[in-house]
């Protein structure tokens, strides 16, 4: 079900609570270690967003090129040093996750295969971060993310992205590592006639789960 159409019921929030430089810097420090644990060495090099996602920017983007072939990209900024963000889901809060099966290229030319899906993700990284706040996103669920005016919506698929069993954990607070997985339309209503779990059979067995690249067939 698309969390668009779930939003009509928002929850109530409380005042958020503000933090201490030492805190954000202690959050920052074992919040890199907890994704390094599950995704290996993080790039030196930020995507650092011109207007901060606290005040209604973009997310930073953080690359993980050490972990499987290709790029992973990550958000930083949905978890509080205190472990609250998004609404809790099934298994508690997370910070997103993502992949494109394109190395990490630094370049001043923007439309390069790395460019354009690392632009792509972080919109969606930054739409699903705002509505997390809004509306409980569980694993297998599936939704749209609007794009600009004629543009056809983004589909999407969730699932926990736990590798070797290896937990997402900031200090001693256990998270978890939200895959935020673009597909096509026709797998997307695969997925919700016969269920997510089938959907991530086909796209195992082709080679082409966990990444988010369309520059593919589609298995449905």
């Amino acid at each position: 079900m698309s969390f668009f159409k779930r939003l009509f019921g928002k929850h109530d929030k409380p005042t958020p609570r503000e933090f201490t430089e030492q805190e954000h810097e202690l959050d920052y420090e074992q919040k890199s270690k907890g994704l390094e644990n599950v995704l290996g060495k993080m790039h030196d090099l930020v995507g650092h967003a011109i207007i901060p996602f606290a005040v209604g920017g973009a997310v930073d983007m953080y690359y993980f090129p050490n972990h499987i072939k290709g790029t992973g990209f990550a958000t930083m900024e949905l978890l509080e040093p205190d472990g609250t963000g998004p609404l809790p889901n099934r298994l508690g809060t997370y910070e997103l996750i993502a992949f494109t099966k394109h190395h990490y290229h630094n370049s001043e030319e923007s439309q390069t295969p790395f460019n354009l899906i690392e632009r792509k993700i972080c919109g969606i990284f930054t739409t699903i971060g705002f509505f997390s706040k809004e509306a409980v996103l569980n694993p297998n669920e599936t939704c749209e993310v609007p794009n600009g005016i004629g543009e056809e919506n983004s589909c999407l698929v969730f699932d926990l992205y736990q590798p070797d069993d290896k937990e997402f954990r900031i200090g001693d607070r256990k998270h978890h590592l939200l895959l935020c997985l673009q597909i096509f339309r026709s797998e997307m209503d695969f997925a919700r006639e016969n269920g997510s779990e089938e959907l991530f059979k086909k796209l195992k067995q082709a080679g082409y789960y966990p990444y988010s690249d369309l520059d593919r067939q589609s298995v449905a």
